[in-house]
C-alpha cells in the first residue's frame, strides 16, 4: 500500500497508464495532450510526475496548444519548476515540427482555390506570433504554389510593407498571381484602415505589371478575414 508520504512515480502506475507503454499498446491516438507532452518532458520535478507537470502546463495555457506555442523557451523555464532549457527546447521543437507538417500537407495539395486554402497555408506560420508579420505566396497560372515568403516582421500592431520589393520578387519568380497575409496578435481579425490602404496599393501595383492579386487575408487566433470573400478586391 502506498502511504500518504510516498508519491507515486510513473513507474508505480499500471502499465496501461504509463504514456510510453500506452502509446506502444494502444497507439498515439489513445494519448491525451498531457500524456504526449509528458513523453517529451520525460521527468517531472520533486513534487510532480511528468504527466502532472504536463497537465499543469496545459492548464495554465487554457488547454490550448496554440497558447503553449506562444510561450518562449525563457517563459517555460521561468514559469514551470522542472522545465529547464533542454526540456523547453524539446517542447518548442515538437510544436514547430507540427506546424511544418501542416504547411507541408497544404503545399502537397499545391493549388489555391479559396480563402480557406490560403488560411491553411499561412496559419501555421502566423498563429503563435506575439508580433505582426506579413507573408507572400506566389502562384503560377494554374494557382499552384511557386513559393511562400515572409516579407516583413514588425511590432505588436503594424508592420510596414515594401510594395516595390513585393512586386520585384513576383516578377523575378515569373508569378502569374499572388496572395498576401498578415496576422493580428491582438486577436481582432477585422481590417484596419491601414490594412485596407495597403491592399489597394498592392492591387494597383499588381495590375500595373499584369499579375493577379487573389486575396489578402488577416489571421487572428484561428480565425481569418478575407478581402476577396468580403468583395473588397
Amino acid at each position: 500500500m502506498v502511504t500518504d508520504d510516498k508519491r507515486l512515480t510513473i513507474r508505480d502506475w499500471a502499465e496501461d497508464d504509463r504514456p510510453r507503454e500506452k502509446m506502444l499498446r494502444k497507439g498515439t491516438q489513445s494519448l491525451s495532450d498531457a500524456e504526449l507532452l509528458a513523453i517529451l518532458i520525460a521527468i517531472g520535478n520533486k513534487n510532480e510526475t511528468a504527466v502532472e507537470l504536463a497537465r499543469r502546463i496545459l492548464n495554465e495555457c487554457q488547454d490550448n496548444l496554440n497558447e503553449l506555442a506562444q510561450l518562449s523557451i525563457a517563459d517555460l523555464c521561468k514559469r514551470f519548476n522542472g522545465i529547464g532549457q533542454a526540456k523547453a527546447i524539446t517542447i518548442m521543437a515538437a510544436l514547430e515540427l507540427g506546424k511544418r507538417r501542416k504547411t507541408s500537407e497544404i503545399l502537397e495539395r499545391n493549388k489555391i482555390t479559396s480563402s480557406k486554402d490560403l488560411f491553411d497555408l499561412f496559419e501555421p506560420q502566423l498563429v503563435d506570433l506575439p508580433h505582426e508579420e506579413f507573408w507572400l505566396v506566389l502562384l503560377n497560372g494554374a494557382n499552384k504554389v511557386l513559393e511562400m515568403k515572409r516579407l516583413t516582421q514588425g511590432g505588436s500592431k503594424q508592420t510596414v510593407v515594401d510594395i516595390p520589393m513585393l512586386l520585384k520578387i513576383a516578377l523575378e519568380k515569373s508569378a502569374q498571381a499572388l496572395a498576401v497575409a498578415h496576422n493580428h496578435p491582438s486577436g481582432q481579425n477585422r481590417p484596419s484602415h491601414e490594412d485596407e490602404l495597403i491592399t489597394r496599393r498592392i492591387k494597383t501595383g499588381c495590375e500595373a505589371i499584369g499579375i493577379s492579386l487573389l486575396d489578402h487575408i488577416i489571421i487572428a487566433r484561428g480565425e481569418y478575414y478575407s478581402f476577396s470573400d468580403e468583395g473588397k478586391m
